[in-house]
Formats: C-alpha cells, sequence, structure tokens
C-alpha cells in the first residue's frame, strides 16, 4: 500500500499475534514501524527476523505511564513525528465473577483501558500535527459482555466509549480515531489470559485452528485504517453477535450462555 511508505506507525504490543504481523506488513507496505512488548526476548527475536532500520523496539509495560511516555517520546525523537498509533496491547483473562480476585480485574483494566490511554495522551500531539490516525484494537466483548471474562469485557467496553469520546471531540480536524474488533482470532492470547489468581493460564479453551489468522486480521486493520472506516467488525460470529445483542438481547444472553456452558460449567 503506497499510502503508507515512510509513514512513522507506532503499534503496541507487536512481539505476538495481531500486533506482530502488522508489524510485518506495514515494514511491507514501506512504513517506519516502532513496537514495543513486554517480553524483550520477543522484541530482540522479531528484530532479528525483520532486519530492517525502519524498525525500532523498546520494552514496554503498557500498564505503566512513565513507560508508555518514554516509548512514545524516543520514537519521535528518532523519527520526528507520528502518524499512526495503534494500541493493540491486550491481556484476556478466564475466571468466573464469583471466583475472580480483584487483582486479576486490575490488572486486565491497567493492559487494556489504561495503557490505551497513557499512550494515545503521549502521542496525540504528534498525531494530531500530521492528522494521522489513532486506532484501539478493542473486541466483540466491547459489544457484548462475555461469561468468565467480566474484567474483560468491562475494559474493552471502556476503551470504545473512550475513544468514542475523542473522536468526538476531535470531529472535522482531519485527526481520525477508530476501533476494531477482530472476533475470535488465532493468537496467543488465550493462553496468557489470567486466571482468577491473575497467573497465565497457559492453554486455550478454544479451537485455535479454526479461527481467523493473525495475518488476515492484519490485512483487515490496514485496509480500514486506509480508508478511514469508523469502526470495524470481523468475522461472521462477531457481526452476528454485535447484531443479536443489539436486536435480540434477551435470545443473545440465552445462546451466549449455551455457547460458553455446558451442564452448568465455564467450558469456553
Amino acid at each position: 500500500m503506497a499510502n503508507f511508505k515512510d509513514k512513522i506507525v507506532v503499534i503496541t504490543g507487536g512481539s505476538d499475534g495481531i500486533g506482530k504481523a502488522l508489524v510485518h506488513q506495514f515494514l511491507n507496505d514501506g512504513a517506519k514501524v516502532a513496537t514495543c512488548g513486554r517480553n524483550n526476548d520477543k522484541l530482540i527475536s522479531l528484530s532479528n527476523e525483520c532486519a530492517s532500520d525502519s524498525l525500532f523496539t523498546m520494552q514496554v509495560d503498557v500498564a505503566n505511564q512513565a513507560q508508555c511516555e518514554l516509548f512514545i517520546k524516543a520514537v519521535n525523537d528518532k523519527w520526528g513525528g507520528l502518524d499512526i498509533l495503534i494500541n493493540n496491547a491486550g491481556i484476556s483473562m478466564r475466571a468466573l465473577v464469583n471466583e475472580v480476585s480483584i487483582e486479576t480485574l486490575k490488572n486486565v483494566m491497567d493492559i487494556n483501558f489504561w495503557g490505551t490511554v497513557y499512550t494515545t495522551k503521549a502521542a496525540l500531539p504528534a498525531i494530531q500535527k500530521a492528522n494521522g490516525v489513532v486506532v484501539g484494537v478493542s473486541s466483540i466483548a466491547g459489544y457484548r459482555g462475555l461469561p468468565g471474562r467480566s474484567g474483560y469485557s468491562a475494559s474493552k467496553y471502556a476503551l470504545n466509549g473512550w475513544l468514542e469520546a475523542l473522536r468526538t471531540e476531535l470531529y472535522g480536524s482531519g485527526t481520525h480515531v477508530m476501533w476494531v474488533c477482530p472476533g475470535f482470532t488465532s493468537s496467543n492470547i488465550r493462553n496468557a489470559a489470567l486466571n482468577k489468581d491473575a497467573k497465565a493460564q497457559g492453554e486455550s479453551p478454544m479451537d485455535e485452528g479454526a479461527m481467523m489468522s493473525s495475518e488476515e486480521c492484519a490485512n483487515h486493520i490496514i485496509e480500514a485504517i486506509d480508508k478511514r472506516k469508523r469502526t470495524l467488525v470481523l468475522t461472521f460470529t462477531g457481526k452476528q453477535t454485535v447484531f443479536m445483542n443489539k436486536y435480540f438481547p434477551a435470545w443473545a444472553d440465552k445462546l451466549v450462555n449455551e455457547f460458553f456452558f455446558k451442564n452448568g460449567k465455564l467450558v469456553k
């Protein structure tokens, strides 16, 4: 895509899954890409894979405001601006409300919501100067509360609302704000999802092979950014869930319950 040649793109959480696929594809499109993650070994591996002067990486925990601000400053110092910010860093969870610890809920909110706030606030002056784009990678869980994912759903609802308020404030300014909802996408997010005790569950309860690939998801996101779409909801199941929840909410309650529970036990 010629539209992204020499554009400066910041992607949080770019060492795995959708974020990593976005890094590769933006580099292939000729962009300069900065990404961050908590695992330095994965960032080193990404740098070795890409071997490009157009890639900048930095170890950052997006739940830490100071680290987010230092990251954005480093990008500005290196390349003198910022055109696109993709808030992709995120974490999920899997635990029932009556069992989950407050620590799990706080960790999910700190990364998914506050991480987006910290990074966007730091990057916004440069993005506004460039008439650029702010993107939040949300979820179907930001439209429909999902059992076992109460904190995750809360963080994505908050993300959508915050970005919608920002978009309205910037209406007509030339700066675009959007969010994308991938639906079930094959990635490491379910393996890394926190259990009731704020520990990674280490396995996925879903059939990862039946899901959209991270690469296909990244393609859709990049196309949506290029077209400056308002929102993007991916997968047939995702679109169906949003539609059902809007127009037939009681029926959606029943169907979602049946999908996630079997004999009264959370199985997905």
